[in-house]
């Protein structure tokens, strides 16, 4: 599997999806290729004296729209061929939720748990120095984000040092997102990719004529699912998913699977796992060694939210899955996803699944250029409208409500809140336009190259706007 270009995987979904428009050449080779690829190295000084050469990338795939917005991961298979093809990702991801930034994407090839977070620190700092330097980063230039392997520590460093080497500029809180709620961050975003794969896949099951030609019933309700990875995707959308009635039946890590056909209690088990360091040894569950060999189990869905290459054509005859989402980053290699179209399997792409973080990342960064909280200037005022219109409601039915009722019923929306809802529109609307695509066109096989057809028609109209092609 390591063998695989993932690059050359995106670039073939977008081929597929190409070829079914009436775009030229050129400007489809312009929206395909990176713009910049940026490989620094520096030294980083070990807490015990001796020096290491860190290397480090970021990619920015598409200026059609800028900022250009992409997270950093943190791991020791980090490579450019990986970071091109998830910049190019985050492109199509954000045309497709109509999030108005291009794609970009950064990666350090260290393991953060041979680090301590001295050393990470300085790493982190180091590579954002780099990044100014080299005018690649910035709230309109190019805004990163956590990935695996990073979070909001991370990300308050960053904005901590581009801070200090751009002093006096008005928003550059905007430089980053994923930070700490109390340095500029927003409430919502750690759980926003979890909770926008629990959206998607609810979207999914909710359509009537797709779950009968699946042999299921409408709804989440009941339908057993397997879940690869227990990170910050994975952990948190098994738990919208068991809270929206799905029964989670195998979790799977890179240390092995458990599995209980009657279900297990994601709560307990990501405990379990912080408490231990695994999964194994779970109560009420079979140990599984080869953690792959979980993803075979029968289920309604499987969702991938660990890495690329997950399902490859070698295990993607064994998959029993009748929905995938792919909550990962390219987790399905481009001919498995044919191979699971061909069966009948529904695939809810990466492009448009993954995309939760990008939107809430979004709503962090307006925050950061409008500099006040979402819901502060009109919660008071929705609270007293709300309580209006009870009490003229009491009046008119001579019932009285308790001021418990009425302080649950007259709730003015939270930044919380507003983030919530703002998110789950827009992951309901895109997976509207692109289950619309693959319908109306009836040489679109399957919603990744419909996802594929949306980015490209719409970042083609962005190019057309800007009057470089017709």
């Amino acid at each position: 599997m390591s063998q695989i270009s993932f690059f050359d995987q995106v670039n073939r979904n977008f081929d597929r999806a190409a070829a079914l428009t009436d775009h030229s050449e050129t400007l489809l080779s312009l929206i395909k290729q990176c713009n910049s690829v940026y490989h620094m190295t520096f030294p980083l000084k070990r807490d015990d004296g001796s020096i290491e050469s860190i290397h480090a990338w970021r990619v920015e795939h598409s200026h059609h729209k800028q900022p250009t917005k992409g997270g950093i991961r943190f791991a020791d298979a980090v490579n450019e061929d990986e970071v091109m093809a998830l910049a190019a990702l985050m492109s199509y991801k954000c045309a497709i939720v109509d999030v108005p930034f291009g794609g970009a994407k950064g990666g350090i090839r260290i393991n953060r748990h041979n680090y301590s977070d001295r050393e990470l620190e300085r790493i982190t700092r180091r590579y954002t120095f780099e990044l100014v330097k080299k005018n690649f980063i910035g709230p309109g230039v190019d805004v990163p984000a956590p990935d695996f392997g990073t979070g909001p520590r991370e990300m308050s460093w960053i904005a901590d040092t581009y801070m200090a080497m751009v002093p006096g500029e008005l928003n550059a809180l905007g430089c980053v997102t994923g930070k700490p709620v109390a340095q500029g961050g927003i409430r919502g975003r750690t759980e926003a990719t979890g909770r926008g794969v629990y959206f998607g896949v609810r979207e999914a099951c909710d359509v009537p004529e797709d779950m009968a030609r699946l042999g299921l019933t409408v709804g989440l309700s009941g339908k057993r699912v397997i879940v690869q990875g227990l990170g910050n995707v994975g952990s948190h959308a098994s738990q919208f998913l068991q809270d929206g009635g799905a029964i989670i039946v195998a979790v799977a890590e890179r240390e092995g699977a458990v599995h209980n056909p009657d279900g297990l209690d994601v709560r307990a088990l990501i405990a379990h796992r912080t408490a231990t360091g695994s999964v194994a040894n779970f109560p009420g569950s079979t140990y599984i060694a080869r953690s792959l060999d979980a993803l075979e189990l029968p289920c309604d869905i499987l969702v991938p939210a660990a890495l690329e290459n997950q399902i490859t054509e070698e295990n993607a005859p064994r998959i029993q899955a009748k929905i995938i989402a792919e909550g990962a980053n390219g987790p399905t290699t481009s001919r498995a996803s044919e191979m699971l179209a061909e069966r009948g399997v529904l695939v809810i792409p990466d492009s448009y699944l993954n995309a939760g973080g990008v939107v809430v990342s979004y709503f962090e960064w307006l925050k950061n250029l409008s500099h006040v909280r979402f819901g502060r200037m009109e919660r008071r005022f929705e609270e007293s409208a709300y309580r209006g219109l009870l009490q003229a409601m009491e009046s008119m039915t001579e019932k009285r409500l308790s001021e418990v009722e009425i302080r649950a019923l007259a709730k003015g929306a939270s930044e919380e809140d507003i983030v919530q809802s703002g998110l789950e529109d827009t992951m309901v609307d895109a997976y509207r336009q692109i289950r619309r695509i693959q319908h109306e066109r009836k040489d679109c096989p399957d919603l990744r190259t419909a996802s594929f057809v949306s980015a490209i028609d719409k970042i083609a109209l962005c190019y057309s706007e800007l009057g470089i092609f017709p």
